[in-house]
């Protein structure tokens, strides 16, 4: 068996593919385009773009209206000298008057307070949000990674686990043809009732090995269509993504270090950090801003009073001691930041690991495909030649079977062998951090990201989302 041969047997053997069957790179759109996780990282980050807007308010000006509105009543008491009316609740010689009334007091006001300077408190706010919609950028090209390398061994489970199916019961098959001979052989006077017992026995393990890969291809098609939203039909051969592979394992691992959305989260997110640091040092200096008021009052501590006015002038807020508030909010940040660096360290050290071991794997896949190749054509040989010398009388019917299984097990092994082929040559472009649409052109119809961001980042007001919500 050559080796094109090896690589398309997983295919021939679990469906035949006709024209317009299910492939690979159309699984992994559907998976791009319907995955709920997939959506709500994209409905996350959209959320995330909104710290921008929010950021900037800062240095924004804030206007506040205010109202008043009420029912007064009032009781004016007067005393005057009237030396002709006598009244005995009064000293001789004075006199009491007294006037009652109600009113309705009102008042209105507009006050505008536009920011001149924070301590930069708004800048490096507005900087670090920038940042931090950065790392969710990484942290969703994360996700679209992972997705798609589901999607990859959901398919690749799929074709395995259907080959595997077809080869236990052509085996099953295979063993009731040998009971079927094995017994005319008996009648024949060849062999004894042990042979049957023995052709039986096997034919048993193989019936339940055939449900035992049933259960497990079920177990692949729910798995498929939990990550690609729709049930597997006829799928395509997957193949090996090897030209978008470097030749060593130092390559990846380069390429790992700077293009890995882990790595670059973590710096994103360290750098972050340390803007956070400066945000709350700024509450350290001194605040300056304009304060404009237009006021208008009615019935305000009198019947027909009225007064309006206006006002301009700064404010200047400079702290002096908050209990060391400030001070202790600075130093938890500090440390914060000292963390997010080490972060970066752990993130790069486990993406090492990674490529490594998703390396290994590939190159222990192409291994195993040799081997199997090898072993089934040895072992075709060997089921061959113990048949031939059965019918001379030089070998049992449990040589026979025993060398059907040495075959089978080579078949199925090496189905699994190109199943680890395909899904770590995958692993290895995810452990490089290149596993996306774009890298494996599933075609232009992308989701970008930067478009809400360029949407909302300097809005003003609005509740309205870009999509109409």
């Amino acid at each position: 068996m050559n080796a094109r041969r090896a690589l398309v047997l997983l295919a021939c053997c679990a469906i035949v593919a006709p024209a317009g069957a299910e492939t690979l790179n159309g699984a992994l759109m559907l998976a791009y385009d319907n995955s709920p996780v997939l959506n709500s990282g994209r409905a996350g980050l959209r959320a995330l773009d909104e710290k921008v807007p929010q950021a900037r308010a800062g240095m924004r000006p804030r206007a506040s209206a205010n109202t008043f509105l009420g029912v007064q009543q009032n009781r004016n008491v007067q005393i005057q000298n009237e030396t002709d009316i006598v009244d005995p609740t009064v000293p001789p010689g004075l006199v009491k008057s007294t006037q009652s009334g109600g009113s309705v007091p009102r008042s209105a006001g507009l006050s505008v307070e536009q920011p001149v300077f924070d301590g930069f408190k708004t800048q490096n706010a507005t900087r670090a949000a920038e940042t931090g919609v950065f790392a969710g950028r990484e942290r969703l090209r994360l996700t679209e990674q992972r997705v798609l390398f589901s999607a990859v061994s959901a398919y690749m489970n799929v074709l395995r686990d259907t080959a595997a199916l077809k080869l236990q019961e052509n085996n099953v098959a295979v063993l009731a043809e040998q009971l079927r001979q094995t017994r005319e052989r008996y009648l024949a006077g060849q062999i004894t009732l042990t042979d049957i017992a023995q052709a039986e026995a096997r034919l048993a393990a193989g019936q339940s090995l055939v449900g035992q890969a049933r259960a497990a291809l079920e177990t692949s098609v729910g798995a498929y269509r939990q990550t690609i939203g729709v049930e597997p039909k006829k799928l395509s051969p997957g193949a090996a993504v090897d030209a978008l592979l470097p030749k060593s394992r130092g390559e990846v691992e380069r390429v790992a270090q700077a293009e890995h959305p882990v790595i670059l989260a973590a710096l994103h997110d360290a750098d972050v950090a340390d803007l956070d640091v400066k945000v709350i040092e700024s509450d350290f200096m001194p605040k300056l801003s304009v304060v404009g008021n237009i006021f208008t009052q009615t019935n305000i501590g009198g019947i027909y009073n009225r007064n309006i006015g206006a006002m301009v002038g700064g404010r200047l807020n400079v702290p002096l001691y908050d209990g060391g508030l400030t001070s202790a909010q600075t130093r938890e940040a500090k440390e914060v930041a000292g963390q997010r660096r080490l972060d970066v360290d752990v993130a790069r050290a486990d993406v090492i690991a990674l490529v490594r071991a998703n390396w290994g794997a590939l190159q222990a896949a192409k291994t195993q495909i040799a081997a199997a190749q090898t072993q089934i054509a040895a072992a075709e040989r060997a089921l061959y030649g113990v048949r031939e010398e059965a019918k001379a009388g030089q070998r049992t019917t449990l040589d026979i079977l025993n060398a059907q299984q040495e075959l089978l097990n080579a078949r199925i092994g090496l189905i699994y062998a190109q199943r680890e082929r395909v899904v770590a040559s995958y692993a290895v472009l995810a452990a490089m951090g290149r596993l996306s649409t774009e890298t494996l052109r599933l075609g232009e119809e992308r989701y970008d990201p930067s478009v809400h961001f360029g949407q909302v980042k300097d809005s003003w007001g609005g509740t309205t989302t870009p999509d109409g919500r």
